[in-house]
C-alpha cells in the first residue's frame, strides 16, 4: 500500500525549500506520495511561543554559524545549486500561502508550489508585494490575478486558519514537519530517518 507523507510548509522558510527539493524524489524511491499542506508559520509560532532560529538563536555564540553550516552541507550533499538566499528575508507569506489554499482549492497546488518556491529561493523575488506575486504566477501558466483576488475569499483565509491549527494540534511547532499517519518529524535534517521508516 502507498504511504503518504504530509509535507507541512510555508514558503518564507529557506529549510522549507531544501526540504521541498529532496523530499518527493527520495519518496517516491519508496513507492510514497508527498502530500503539500499549506500553513502559516507566522501562526504556528504564535500558537507554540515559538520564534525564528535568528532570534531565539542570535545570542549564543556559533549557534547560527553552525546553523549555516549544516544548511551548506545539505546543499551541497544535495547538489540544490539554484538556492539563493532571498534579499528580502523575512518575508511576510499571508499572501503566498493563502494563495497556496487557492490553488490547491483549483487542483493546481503542484504548479503552485514549484512557482512559489522558484521565485522565493531561486530568483530572490518580494512575494509580498502583489505586482510581483500576479507577474510569477501568470509566467508560471496559472492566472495570477484571479489567484491575488482569491486571497481576500474568507473560505480560503478560513482554509489556511484550518490548515494551521490542525498541524499545531498535531504537535507542529516549525517548518518544515512531515508526518505519517500521525507520526512527526521536524527539519530538513529529519527526512533520511523519516525516509527509513517507509
Amino acid at each position: 500500500m502507498t504511504q503518504t507523507i504530509d509535507f507541512i510548509f510555508d514558503f518564507g522558510s529557506p529549510n522549507a525549500y531544501l526540504a521541498w527539493k529532496v523530499l518527493p524524489k527520495m519518496a517516491e524511491k519508496k513507492d510514497a506520495t508527498v502530500r503539500s499542506v499549506p500553513c502559516l508559520l507566522g501562526g504556528i509560532f504564535k500558537a507554540t511561543n515559538n520564534q525564528p532560529p535568528w532570534r531565539t538563536y542570535g545570542s549564543v555564540i556559533g549557534k547560527l554559524e553552525y546553523e549555516q553550516l549544516e544548511m551548506t552541507r545539505f546543499i551541497e550533499k544535495h547538489a540544490l545549486t539554484k538556492f539563493k538566499f532571498n534579499p528580502h528575508f523575512p518575508i511576510n507569506t499571508l499572501l503566498l500561502m493563502r494563495g497556496a489554499c487557492a490553488a490547491e482549492a483549483a487542483g493546481n497546488l503542484d504548479a503552485y508550489v514549484t512557482a512559489g518556491m522558484t521565485a522565493m529561493w531561486e530568483d530572490g523575488l518580494n512575494m509580498s508585494d502583489p505586482e510581483v506575486f500576479v507577474s510569477v504566477m501568470d509566467i508560471a501558466g496559472l492566472d495570477g490575478q484571479a489567484l491575488l483576488a482569491s486571497t481576500q475569499d474568507p473560505k480560503i483565509k478560513q482554509r489556511l486558519l484550518q490548515n494551521t491549527n490542525a498541524a499545531v494540534s498535531r504537535g507542529v511547532f516549525g517548518i518544515p514537519s512531515y508526518f505519517i499517519d500521525d507520526e512527526m518529524w521536524f527539519g530538513k535534517d529529519r527526512i533520511r530517518d523519516l525516509i527509513e521508516t517507509l
